[in-house]
């Protein structure tokens, strides 16, 4: 007898976040780059202008965004989390010398498939995430049934039963890349 196995694709989620520099560029280019991560297309977010949240007085707005994908068979989160911040520095993202200071480049890990993580310099699924419009509505965008690890909800269930007053704004609508 012979059995079959449906092969299912690991998802990934990555945030994108820029407030310094021209943010719309820097943005679409990140989404670019973050193809080579991926097996198949991209699914990208429209372009979001939000409202700074806990960063320093006078912070610009940020245009966030969301991507997600199959990730190449050989693709780990934790390479991907060490990709990702090698990026952000190509970008010019520095050390950090103050919480939440204007950057050019934030791309955070958002979900690796249903895959946790919990060490001091890594937590999967990203901790903060469920509670901030900024990131659900782009992400809501490209994966609204994906399952939130430890949430027992999905991401459209979660955006939807937000309670904030957290100003977002869409700037474009999705791309193919």
């Amino acid at each position: 007898m012979i059995r079959c196995v449906r092969l299912l694709k690991v998802m990934v989620l990555i945030g994108i976040g820029s407030n310094q520099g021209d943010s719309q560029r820097i943005v679409h280019e990140a989404m670019s780059r973050l193809r080579v991560f991926a097996q198949g297309e991209l699914r990208c977010s429209s372009l979001w202008r939000t409202a700074p949240i806990d960063c320093p007085p006078g912070s610009p707005d940020f245009i966030n965004a969301a991507v997600a994908f199959a990730a190449r068979s050989d693709l780990v989160p934790e390479v991907l989390l060490k990709s990702l911040k090698a990026l952000e520095a190509e970008f010019g993202r520095g050390a950090k010398t103050q919480r939440n200071a204007p950057r050019e480049l934030d791309l955070d890990l958002l979900l690796f498939d249903d895959q946790t993580r919990h060490s001091e310099d890594f937590v999967l699924p990203h901790p903060r995430a469920v509670n901030r419009r900024f990131v659900l509505a782009p992400a809501a965008e490209v994966l609204p049934d994906a399952p939130w690890p430890g949430e027992g909800r999905n991401i459209r269930q979660l955006l939807n039963e937000l309670s904030d007053d957290e100003q977002v704004e869409r700037l474009d609508h999705a791309l193919a890349l």
